[in-house]
């Protein structure tokens, strides 16, 4: 199976290559414009000269079978239109697109053409949060905190606070009847904002402070005189009179605590299987971050 990588930034390096160079009958290729980054990771991981590309074409004229894009959001259309338009199986790290337009264009196409499209919404199933999922869940919270990092509002909301709206999402324990968006906006940067979403017997409120006092993600769940807070991703307390402590293996690696390495095997048996993957619902997700946007600054203005 012939595997593209498309970007190799950070989170390629630090979280999806440590999988897909571990996969069995898998020949991977990688694909940067910048030779010196490609040569340093390629020689890493020990692959050879025809697996290395420095332009998309040379990597589409292998015959690719699926692709993973985790190149900067501002090229994810151009890139993403190519490999569908190719016919090519195309997971893509969240966001699609930082206009909404782009990214249901992106939709459309792969539906037009028939092939699967992916979006990387990894704490779907991350174990920590995709047990909350099995949990009473009349109250949902979640925090995604940084320090001194307010930043221009569509960058933050698409790139960071997504999220949160897609994890609110997620574990909704049923249809959204009311949403509810508050931000605070200073000269142009979101400092902070907060998303509430309810529906009959539940709430779902995520928070993101730019200006907190450490970096961290907090996820509780509660109902029925229950609780579960999943920290950082890693440590799950379930509180039922007395707090009860799961921690994260110290053999765990990160990217199956954070749910990357079960959505890259997802995804590749999708491929194999001959299962058409829809990004409908992340659409749906990307629809809710326009609308956060759009409020913050109307509440800014």
């Amino acid at each position: 199976m012939k595997v593209g990588c498309i970007g190799l930034g950070d989170i390629a390096q630090k979280a999806y290559l440590p999988v897909l160079t571990t996969l069995p009958g898998t020949e991977l290729h990688l694909q940067t414009r910048t030779p010196a980054t490609l040569t340093r990771v390629a020689d890493t991981h020990h692959l050879p000269l025809a697996q290395r590309h420095t332009e998309l074409d040379a990597l589409l004229a292998e015959g690719l079978d699926a692709a993973f894009v985790h190149a900067p959001t501002a090229v994810h259309p151009a890139i993403v239109t190519r490999l569908l338009e190719a016919g090519v199986p195309t997971y893509v790290d969240k966001p699609l697109a930082y206009e909404l337009a782009d990214s249901q264009r992106l939709v459309e196409l792969a539906e037009e053409r028939g092939v699967s499209l992916a979006v990387g919404f990894n704490r779907r199933l991350a174990p920590g949060y995709a047990q909350c999922a099995e949990h009473p869940r009349e109250l949902i919270l979640m925090q995604k905190n940084r320090v001194g990092l307010p930043e221009d509002p569509r960058t933050l909301v698409l790139d960071d606070f997504i999220h949160v709206v897609d994890t609110l999402r997620f574990l909704a324990p049923g249809p959204v009847e009311h949403t509810v968006v508050r931000a605070r906006v200073r000269d142009g940067l979101m400092e902070h904002v907060v998303l509430q979403l309810s529906g009959d017997g539940f709430t779902a409120i995520g928070t993101m402070n730019r200006l907190n006092g450490s970096t961290e993600e907090i996820l509780e769940v509660s109902g029925q005189d229950t609780k579960r807070q999943v920290l950082n991703l890693a440590d799950v307390v379930d509180h039922k009179g007395q707090p009860t402590v799961r921690r994260r293996g110290d053999w765990v690696p990160v990217a199956r605590q954070r749910g990357i390495e079960q959505a890259v095997h997802s995804f590749l048996d999708a491929v194999r299987a001959g299962k058409l993957l829809s990004a409908r619902d992340a659409l749906a997700t990307h629809e809710l971050c326009e609308r956060v946007v759009r409020e913050a600054l109307e509440q800014a203005s």
